[in-house]
């Protein structure tokens, strides 16, 4: 059976390099559209000077600068090697990832697959370019855990059982598309937020490639959400919420645990679970 073509796309940090350059490696990719995030409008521009959000956006530049600077998560899915796409003639960068660039490319390539993986939210034409589907991969566990920082809100809710990734086909919500798979890393104690959501993308990498190879042999995959669960936002996030999961770690919210990678896959009506 032909392989199908897969048209991937990404933001820039390290960790998305990572899983387009593991898709590039196992599946016939034959585009990568990268979103700059430089595209503003007068509306957005409005928005963001409004006293709220200018506060939560500076307080988040300011938390995510502390947490990501020292080149931690380069170094966690590169090593000591740059990160870098290892594909670079195959890549189209855009200001957002809903430009018209985007259909036109798509239109011309016709893929198979759109696999998504750190991108702002799909809407309208885009959502149906994938002949066969469009494929998400979601930093959380779909439905529980949908939108934003899923891996500290399962943290703050004391439950590091339930800290993932979820692979899901693309609908017009947000992660609320059909499961294909839910990928948990290890846990273990002295693990902290970052470690464990850099754990889970690089385990669902493989994955994210075997559900492409799964697709190409016509396999019924995915799975209904039973229910809309909770959807996060970036703005739910602050202060407080910080220092309590600082001070759950400290006090032991981790202890003694030892959870073992596991990969559930989503099978029609069924549920298909790894280890």
């Amino acid at each position: 059976m032909a392989e199908l073509s897969v048209m991937v796309l990404c933001g820039r940090a390290p960790r998305h390099l990572y899983i387009a350059n593991q898709l590039c490696s196992a599946t016939r990719v034959v585009a990568i559209v990268q979103e700059a995030g430089s595209h503003w409008t007068y509306k957005k521009i409005f928005k963001l000077l409004r006293p709220d959000n200018l506060w939560r956006k500076v307080w988040r530049w300011l938390r995510d600068r502390k947490r990501y600077t020292g080149g931690g998560e380069g170094k966690f899915f590169f090593g000591d090697a740059e990160p870098r796409l290892n594909r670079p003639e195959l890549v189209t960068e855009v200001p957002h990832i809903n430009h018209p660039g985007v259909i036109e490319l798509a239109d011309r390539l016709r893929p198979d697959v759109i696999a998504v993986f750190g991108t702002s939210l799909i809407k309208g034409a885009l959502l149906t370019r994938g002949s066969w589907s469009t494929v998400n991969l979601h930093g959380g566990l779909s439905p529980e855990y949908r939108g934003a920082d899923c891996t500290f809100w399962a943290l703050y809710n004391g439950e590091p059982e339930k800290i993932g990734c979820t692979l899901h086909f693309i609908d017009s919500g947000i992660d609320t598309g059909k499961l294909l798979a839910h990928i948990c890393p290890e846990v273990h104690e002295g693990d902290d937020e970052l470690t464990l959501f850099w754990r889970a993308v690089r385990d669902s990498a493989e994955v994210y490639a075997e559900a492409i190879g799964r697709l190409t042999q016509k396999e019924a995959l995915g799975t209904s959400q039973s229910c809309k669960g909770k959807l996060y936002q970036v703005k739910d996030r602050g202060w407080r919420h910080e220092k309590r999961l600082t001070q759950s770690l400290q006090n032991g919210l981790l202890k003694n645990i030892h959870l073992k990678k596991r990969v559930t896959w989503f099978t029609g009506a069924s549920s298909e679970k790894r280890e």
